[in-house]
């Protein structure tokens, strides 16, 4: 069983920068591959990165490309999405998740957190 807890959401302008933090008790983090999520209200949950277990292979929708930026530390068994140049259609409630296998798919992903508020006011 694998836990994730995230932070770093919170209220920020249009403009302005996030960084979150999903941290993985334990010393398993490492074997997974770790995504981000977002839902916003009544809208599906999407796809927004993805790292692999080195943190040398990173995905991203193309929504955020060029904005977000996923990284991961396995020492601290701990992933990273940051998030700049944010815009109000980036408001949602942010998960992080764990996978076996690289895939954009929230299906295939075995692990979430409980997942972090970020809201960009205009």
């Amino acid at each position: 069983q694998v836990q994730l807890v995230e932070s770093g959401g919170g209220l920020v302008q249009a403009g302005g920068s996030l960084r979150l933090s999903c941290a993985g008790p334990g010393r398993t983090l490492s074997r997974y591959v770790m995504g981000w999520f977002r839902q916003a209200p009544g809208k599906e949950r999407e796809f927004v990165a993805a790292v692999g277990r080195s943190g040398t292979d990173t995905y991203y929708a193309d929504s955020v490309k060029g904005r977000f930026t996923i990284s991961r530390d396995n020492a601290k068994n701990t992933g990273y999405l940051q998030m700049n140049s944010l815009k109000p259609e980036d408001t949602a409630v942010y998960y992080c998740a764990a996978t076996k296998w690289a895939t954009v798919s929230a299906l295939d992903y075995d692990y979430w957190g409980q997942g972090t508020q970020v809201t960009v006011s205009s």
